[in-house]
């Protein structure tokens, strides 16, 4: 990747096309960054032996990391809004640094709750930015460019088991330390994209100065609206947000209960070894990432409300299977619930800056922080429940969680959805 590239003098689809470099660059620093973040849990087995954790405690790691990504991103997003910060992220991926530090060497559950709450931190301050440099270079295509952002996000994910099973596992904890080149490798490419996103700020077309004796003309039909939809009030529109909201928590409560303890189900019901989980739990997440791509183009095409549907509903026949599945069978269900599954985030965080445009930054926060939070609120539940109960009881329930995607009925159709 050139300088050039990166500093919006080149592109390979021109000043006002999409910015393939740029989303390249941030799609990159997605999956640096969730790689990082997905290493802790990939661990998980090997702290809990370890560090003799019980499942509420495994969970509480998990709710801090979540909720401290969770709570700073709508603040970090309205105030980016009102005042770009394009090396924010280099900040961001610094705390992640750190953290990765701690955790080389922390050897009580206070210490690994300070390595979570220092790789949240970091995530809280990377996606809000990183989302709007997104669209920045989306050259108004932006499903596609939230679908490619998401992507490297997801795969990201994915590898933080491998790092586990194959650097971690074998090693020890104090391997860890090696995992902090990730952490050096994006600091130098989000530099470099900062570089890019203060040109475009300096690039920006000054306001002509206002001549008093003009009085300016005004449409009525738009002053003081955030939607591009004249047809929806501002009711209508928060209604649709709490919607959107609850669609978020149904599928990242669900999802908890497969990032932080599909590991431990497979080895408590099957018997199997914990590098052999750990790379269960990397097909997930490959899986995941696959079907995240999808979910934005196909929203850009067909219309968000309908890819919102089938992702969160079309995915319950599979999870109220999964709990009475055999081991190969589980191998696949999670397989296909990843696909289908994924491709909603996309979907949803694209409608819903829809509704509100002139937040982007804002919106990005709002819904990547509730999503951290619900994922983070869900393994503290779902563990004290594992530990009260068991890790079958908690897939069983969990299993009924999509359903309420039903609630996608009541989005308003938006005309300016699919492109024509």
């Amino acid at each position: 990747m050139t300088t050039a590239a990166l500093t919006g003098r080149s592109t390979s689809a021109g000043a006002a096309g999409t910015d393939v470099a740029v989303l390249t660059a941030i799609s990159f620093s997605h999956l640096l960054n969730d790689t990082i973040q997905s290493l802790l849990p990939g661990i998980y087995p090997l702290l809990k032996a370890t560090l003799q954790l019980s499942f509420s405690q495994v969970g509480l790691i998990t709710f801090t990391l979540m909720v401290s990504a969770s709570v700073l991103q709508p603040i970090v997003g309205l105030i980016t809004d009102r005042r770009p910060a394009p090396y924010s992220l280099v900040t961001g991926m610094a705390c992640s640094l750190a953290g990765l530090l701690v955790l080389s060497t922390a050897g009580s559950l206070s210490w690994l709750l300070v390595a979570a709450a220092l790789i949240g931190l970091g995530s809280a301050i990377f996606h809000p930015e990183s989302s709007r440099v997104a669209r920045l270079a989306s050259g108004g295509r932006h499903g596609l460019a939230q679908s490619v952002f998401q992507v490297g996000g997801n795969a990201g994910s994915s590898l933080g088991p491998l790092l586990a099973a194959f650097v971690v596992v074998p090693y020890g904890q104090s391997s860890i330390v090696w995992c902090s080149a990730v952490a050096v490798v994006a600091i130098g490419v989000l530099w470099r994209i900062g570089r890019w996103h203060q040109a475009r700020i300096s690039e920006a077309p000054v306001p002509a100065p206002v001549d008093p004796d003009v009085v300016p003309v005004v449409p009525v039909v738009n002053v003081g609206r955030r939607t591009p939809h004249p047809e929806l009030s501002r009711g209508r529109v928060a209604f649709s947000l709490a919607i959107l909201i609850a669609l978020i928590f149904s599928k990242y409560f669900y999802m908890s209960s497969l990032t932080s303890f599909y590991t431990f189900y497979l080895m408590s019901k099957f018997g199997v070894t914990i590098r052999a989980a750990q790379l269960d739990l990397f097909v997930f997440f490959a899986a995941v990432a696959a079907g995240t791509i999808l979910g934005g183009p196909l929203g850009d095409r067909f219309g968000r409300k309908w890819i919102i549907w089938a992702s969160i509903v079309g995915a319950l026949p599979f999870t109220l299977a999964l709990p009475y599945a055999s081991l190969f069978w589980t191998r696949a269900l999670t397989v296909v619930i990843g696909l289908i599954i994924a491709s909603a985030f996309s979907a949803i965080l694209v409608y819903a800056q829809e509704l509100i445009p002139n937040r982007i930054g804002l919106i990005a926060g709002l819904f990547f922080g509730f999503a951290f939070g619900m994922a983070g609120v869900g393994a503290a539940v779902l563990g004290a429940l594992a530990d009260r109960t068991s890790i079958e009881f908690v897939y069983r329930l969990c299993a009924f969680l999509p359903a309420i995607g039903l609630l996608t009925a009541f989005l308003p159709n938006l005309s300016a959805e699919v492109r024509t």
